[in-house]
């Protein structure tokens, strides 16, 4: 992974979406995937020993898919139909059932999904995408205000303005003093 650090914390299709900063791609192998995926550990199932070049390109289409798909949504206009199929597509081609177990009296559900690590982990994006852009919520993500900066969030508080106080707030704030004190 690039050495710019993912913004993570987001709802995660917006981390998603957020793995294409303004300087450059954060998915670019299975390496860089399996980083990502490892920093998603709390929200995503477990990392697999292999990440091949097929599943990297699954979830990176799901990622443009979800890119185009949320600024359409969240400017108030329709998305695309073939967005909107490759996300139910990337859906279909690992779906998830609740499978039962026995387990003596009682019984057990446990979500599982078919298919490989990457169609699983691109229909758990395309899951969370799709619950993201039927939220209300979807038309408060903001694109974070830094010149330099693409990142989105979902603002907690109205006034935030950056995707992070520490990564871009802290470089405005410094370069607005700076601007300031440079005239006097």
């Amino acid at each position: 992974m690039s050495h710019i650090a993912p913004l993570t914390g987001e709802p995660l299709a917006l981390d998603l979406v957020n793995t294409r900063p303004a300087v450059g791609d954060l998915l670019t192998t299975p390496g860089d995937l399996r980083a990502w995926w490892t920093l998603q550990a709390d929200r995503l199932p477990g990392v697999p020993e292999e990440i091949t070049g097929t599943d990297l390109a699954a979830v990176r289409a799901v990622r443009e898919h979800t890119a185009r798909a949320l600024d359409c949504v969240r400017h108030g206009r329709r998305p695309s139909e073939a967005d909107l199929e490759a996300l139910n597509q990337a859906q279909r081609a690992a779906p998830a059932i609740l499978e039962l177990r026995s387990d003596g009296p009682a019984l057990t559900a446990t979500r599982r999904r078919d298919g490989s690590a990457g169609r699983q982990l691109a229909a758990l994006l395309a899951e969370a995408t799709a619950e993201l852009l039927t939220d209300p919520a979807v038309t408060r993500v903001r694109e974070c205000e830094a010149d330099d900066c693409v990142l989105l969030f979902l603002p907690a508080h109205p006034r935030r303005r950056w995707c992070s106080a520490a990564r871009c707030g802290n470089r405005m704030r410094v370069a607005r003093h700076y601007q300031r004190h440079k005239t006097t």
